[in-house]
C-alpha cells in the first residue's frame, strides 16, 4: 500500500498563511514562525507526479536537518528544530528571488549547454575543451531568478543587480556564502565518498541579517557523484555512477514526458515507485552514513498534527 502524504491541509494555532509548493507545503504563523512539510510528492520538468513516493519527505527532511547543522558556523539559516521525521520548524525570512546554483562540475543544465556551442552561462565563461562531468578549474555561480510560475530563469549577476531585486552588499554575501557552503558539502561528501557536482541555495533577509533557508544538500537541490571510479570514467567517456533524481528524469523522458506542451504525463507503475522509495533511502544513507530509520505511516496526517503541536506549546 503506498502510504505516502501528498496533499496537507493544516489549521496550526496562529496560522495565517499557508504555501504549497512542488515539494513542500508551509504554514505561517504568527510571531514570524513557519512550518514546512516536506511532502512526498515529487518533481521533475517543473511537473508533479501522479503518485507520491513514500518516505520521500522523510529523507528530504532528514538529510536538510543535517547539512544545516553542519554549516550553521558558515550562515545563520532559519532552522528552530525537527518534531517530526518530515516537518522543519523555524524564522520566516522575507525570501530573496534568487537561486545561487553553484556548478564544480559540467554537468546537467551546463552540459547541455556547453553542447549547444554556448561557452557563457550567467556572465560566466567556461573553458574550451571541456567534455561532459569534467571538473571546472574553480566552482561557478551560476543564478537563476525565481519564477512565480514555470522554469525559473537563469541570470548573471550584472542582470540581478540591474533589476534591483538584491542588493549589491547582499548579492555580494550570498556570493561568498554560497562559495563557503559549497565548499563545507564537498569536504563532506567527499569522507562519504562521494563528489558534491553542483548544488542550489536559498537566502531570505531577517531582520537585515541574511539566513539559509529551504534545504540544503539533499538528493533533489544537489548531483552526487560516487567518487570511486569517477577518473577511470572521465578517461575512459564513460557516464558517471551518479546519486541524484536523475534516474526519475530518465524514466519520464523514456516515457516520452520532459513537460513539453501537448505531451502527456506518464503513470508511475507501483513497482517503480517501491524503486524511487529504495533509491532514495540508498541516498539517504550514502550522504549521512547512518541506516535509515523508517517512520510510522499508518496515520501520517495525524502523526504530524500531534508532533507540531507539541513542540509548539515548548516555542
Amino acid at each position: 500500500m503506498n502510504n505516502s502524504i501528498t496533499e496537507t491541509d493544516f489549521n496550526f494555532p496562529g496560522q495565517t498563511a499557508v504555501y504549497h509548493g512542488k515539494v513542500r507545503d508551509v504554514y505561517t504563523l504568527e510571531n514570524d514562525i513557519v512550518v514546512m512539510i516536506a511532502s512526498d510528492r515529487i518533481s521533475a520538468f517543473d511537473h508533479i507526479l501522479p503518485k507520491g513516493i513514500p518516505h520521500k519527505g522523510q529523507v528530504l527532511n532528514q538529510v536538510a536537518t543535517m547539512f544545516l547543522d553542519a554549516t550553521k558556523d558558515i550562515v545563520p539559516n532559519w532552522l528552530i528544530g525537527t518534531p517530526d521525521p518530515s516537518v522543519a520548524i523555524g524564522h520566516s525570512c522575507e525570501p530573496v528571488r534568487v537561486e545561487m546554483v553553484i556548478r564544480g562540475y559540467l554537468a546537467g543544465h551546463s552540459a547541455r549547454q556547453y553542447a549547444l556551442g554556448e561557452r557563457v552561462l550567467c556572465g560566466i565563461t567556461m573553458p574550451e575543451g571541456m567534455k561532459e562531468n569534467d571538473k571546472f578549474p574553480t566552482p561557478i555561480i551560476t543564478p537563476a531568478i525565481k519564477a512565480e510560475e514555470g522554469h525559473d530563469i537563469d541570470a548573471s549577476r550584472e542582470e540581478i543587480l540591474s533589476q534591483n531585486i538584491v542588493s549589491e552588499k547582499i548579492y555580494v554575501q550570498m556570493e561568498n556564502y554560497t562559495r563557503a557552503l559549497f565548499q563545507r558539502g564537498t569536504e563532506m561528501a567527499e569522507k562519504m565518498g562521494l563528489i558534491l557536482v553542483d548544488t542550489k541555495y536559498e537566502f531570505g533577509i531577517k531582520n537585515g541579517e541574511v539566513m539559509l533557508i529551504d534545504e540544503i544538500h539533499t538528493p533533489d537541490s544537489s548531483r552526487y557523484f560516487i567518487l570511486d571510479g569517477y577518473s577511470e570514467l572521465q578517461a575512459k567517456g564513460l557516464p558517471q555512477k551518479q546519486l541524484s533524481k536523475e534516474f526519475v528524469r530518465q524514466w519520464l523522458i523514456e516515457n516520452h514526458f520532459q513537460g513539453l506542451d501537448g505531451q502527456v504525463m506518464p503513470v508511475m507503475p507501483d513497482d517503480f515507485v517501491t524503486v524511487v522509495t529504495d533509491r532514495y533511502i540508498e541516498l539517504y544513507e550514502k550522504i549521512t552514513g547512518k541506516k535509515f530509520e523508517k517512520a510510522d505511516t499508518t496515520d501520517i496526517s495525524a502523526r504530524i498534527e500531534k508532533n507540531v503541536l507539541n513542540f509548539l506549546k515548548q516555542l
